[in-house]
């Protein structure tokens, strides 16, 4: 017997408590109404209840068909989901859905118009074809709204040869490339040669810093980045990159004795690395792909030093092949609780340090830096050396209002100082959300690299997200590559976690049968409130009573393909689009084209949209950093929910001081 401290209610309304001061600014958006025609006939429609919108709003649907006046779809005003099915319309002609709030009796007027063609194909994506170089691929991809219009565009990261740090080898010259959900391209960015192609290097950030109506694109640069209009940033003939030497087979070398790259033949560890020369941070025009403003980029290579020799690079990072020194991780955070800054760290694994940076007038204003080795010089009792992971969370831990930084086993304040260590080390994966309602605030599921294979040493555990007291170890002794945590089993309240080991374990630490092999990512798709698991580009459901996988969606059937080889993620997933429940966004396997695919299972459940809950928003903004994670709203979501209390916001347009 499972008990339970909270009641069910199916409607899910939302309970606003907090006051109307610190309210966070996000992005307005516009209904995000979706048509989708369906293989069993008729057509889904889907749309979102934005954050702003009153509690008790409810929609009337409208379709209007060839010439004739529009009719109403609905008897009465839907007030407790945001989607309809019309099992009427005539898909022999054109036809347009708009829907209309109703608020206090009052219908206000229509969003966007969506149109189908008369004999619309019955699919259930939405296309974006690509215009790629030869050779590349659509990789990690982000959203904001580019242009104002309150509608997302998608800012692909354009991958060809890379590299992982440990490796050498020369890369191709990574791009991002900008979409609009009608496919078409708004504009291209050529990072250049003199930035490496790779999952820890190239971390770009996709937001509305500035707060004008219109996101921004952030990210590292250096000699030779094109921006979108054609300007050449820096000296467009400098190359810092360390080239190979005349022999194209050198022998290993005593750091890298089996230093054979995955991509081509053995090469030395240092080849191919960009380990001097100038590093800028970089703001690029939504609408454009214009650089706005370029400066130094912060943090740098060594405490006093853009260029440090080998001998410096050693005793700073403890390699001297930019290994260490070149892992990168990025992320948006309200550090004030009401506007956006962003963070961008380097390092990891021994030296971290981390660079919070402000948008004001089109200008990078740095607002702080936390490093490692100068809080605490003590390197062999430094608790704030070697405990990043492979991944990056803003989150607001303590309820003050204000983002701190969760970096693996540490979490910095949102003042740029030390809030905790747990000094458990390095790891891969991290989730921090309300992973338990039975209790108050948030909690921390992270796993841990163990490369000292001793019992005592702990390779997975839940801590209390304010404070890093440990709430129970899942595994001990063992190396933990990736856990995940998501409410798949809904005879216990709370998220299920798992990772390192096959046995899965509810929020309170109790082991409750067998574990997923799917450890990579989740999703909201099937229409009830548990997570289902995202692996690659397919979805499937865990089926708690047979401890098995049950397949809904597989996305290699569909000609899709994932990225990164054992991450495995599609190019994102995000609710980009009508009610609540996430998209999946993939490349197809021949490059040709970008899908978004949209759930078309009926729900009963209405939820804000997650991209207006701030947490989970964030998320998404750094859901393409390294080893990509699934967003985690600030609230619990799964089976027997109880009602959120979300923060009030405020979207721009409204008054911004």
């Amino acid at each position: 017997m499972v008990l339970r401290s909270f009641v069910s209610w199916p409607l899910l309304l939302m309970v606003l408590t907090a006051s109307a001061e610190g309210q966070r600014v996000l992005e307005r958006l516009d209904r995000g109404l979706i048509a989708v025609p369906r293989t069993e006939g008729g057509v889904f429609l889907s749309w979102r209840w934005l954050g702003d919108d009153p509690r008790d709003v409810a929609f009337h649907v409208y379709r209007q068909t060839g010439a004739a006046d529009a009719v109403r779809l609905t008897a009465q005003p839907l007030a407790h989901v945001t989607m309809h099915v019309d099992g009427d319309a005539d898909l022999a002609q054109p036809n347009r859905y708009f829907v209309r709030a109703v608020v206090e009796g009052v219908e206000q007027p229509p969003g966007r118009v969506v149109e189908l063609p008369a004999h619309p194909p019955v699919r259930d994506y939405l296309t974006i074809p690509l215009s790629l170089p030869d050779g590349c691929h659509a990789n990690d991809a982000s959203v904001g709204d580019l242009d104002g219009d309150g509608r997302y565009e998608i800012v692909v990261h354009v991958a060809g040869r890379g590299r992982d740090n440990s490796q050498g080898g020369l890369t191709d010259p990574p791009r991002l490339h900008a979409y609009a959900l009608d496919g078409r391209q708004l504009w291209a960015i050529d990072l250049g040669k003199n930035i490496r192609e790779g999952a820890h290097y190239t971390q770009f950030l996709v937001y509305d810093f500035d707060l004008d109506g219109v996101a921004e694109v952030v990210c590292k640069t250096a000699d030779g980045t094109v921006d979108g209009t054609g300007r050449v940033l820096g000296d467009p003939a400098a190359d810092w990159r360390v080239l190979p030497p005349p022999d194209t087979n050198p022998p290993p070398t005593p750091d890298n004795p089996q230093n054979r790259g995955r991509n081509g033949p053995r090469v030395r560890n240092d080849v191919g690395k960009i380990l001097s020369g100038p590093e800028f941070l970089t703001l690029f025009d939504g609408r454009t792909g214009a650089a706005l403003d370029s400066v130094p980029y912060r943090p740098q290579r060594a405490p006093d030093n853009d260029n440090p020799s080998r001998d410096e690079q050693n005793a700073v990072w403890g390699d001297n092949y930019g290994n260490r020194m070149d892992r990168f991780l990025a992320t948006v955070a309200y550090l004030d609780g009401e506007r956006p800054s962003f963070v961008m760290s380097r390092g990891y694994y021994t030296r971290s340090v981390l660079a919070a940076w402000d948008v004001r007038d089109r200008k990078l204003v740095p607002r702080w830096l936390f490093d490692s080795d100068a809080v605490s010089p003590e390197r062999g009792n430094n608790p704030w050396r070697g405990q990043g992971n492979h991944s990056i969370s803003a989150v607001d831990v303590d309820a003050d209002g204000r983002d701190e930084i969760v970096f693996g086993a540490m979490v910095i304040d949102d003042d740029g100082s030390g809030l905790y260590s747990t000094r458990l080390g390095h790891g891969d994966a991290q989730h921090a959300g309300d992973l338990d309602p039975h209790r108050p605030g948030l909690e921390i599921w992270s796993i841990h690299e163990n490369e000292r294979p001793v019992p005592e040493f702990i390779g997975s555990e839940l801590r209390d997200a304010r404070t890093g007291d440990l709430l129970f170890v899942g595994v001990r002794g063992r190396d933990v590559g990736r856990g995940l945590a998501a409410d798949i089993d809904p005879r216990y309240l709370g998220s299920e976690l798992w990772g390192g080991s096959n046995q899965l374990w509810s929020a309170t630490g109790q082991t409750i049968g067998p574990a997923p092999r799917s450890t990579n990512m989740a999703i909201w798709w099937d229409g009830d409130l548990l997570r289902e698991l995202l692996d690659g580009v397919s979805i499937a459901k865990w089926d708690h009573a047979r401890g098995q996988t049950v397949p809904l969606f597989n996305g290699r059937d569909r000609g899709l393909a994932s990225n990164n080889g054992s991450k495995s993620n599609p190019c994102l997933s995000a609710d980009i689009l009508g009610d609540w429940r996430e998209e999946l966004i993939a490349r197809t396997a021949d490059n040709s084209e970008l899908r978004i695919y949209i759930s078309t299972i009926p729900t009963e459940h209405r939820l804000v949209t997650l991209m207006h809950d701030p947490q989970y928003r964030l998320g998404i903004a750094w859901q393409n950093v390294a080893y990509n994670q699934p967003p985690h709203p600030g609230f619990f979501v799964g089976h027997d929910m109880p009602a959120p209390q979300l923060r009030p916001i405020r979207t721009v347009g409204s008054q911004v001081k």
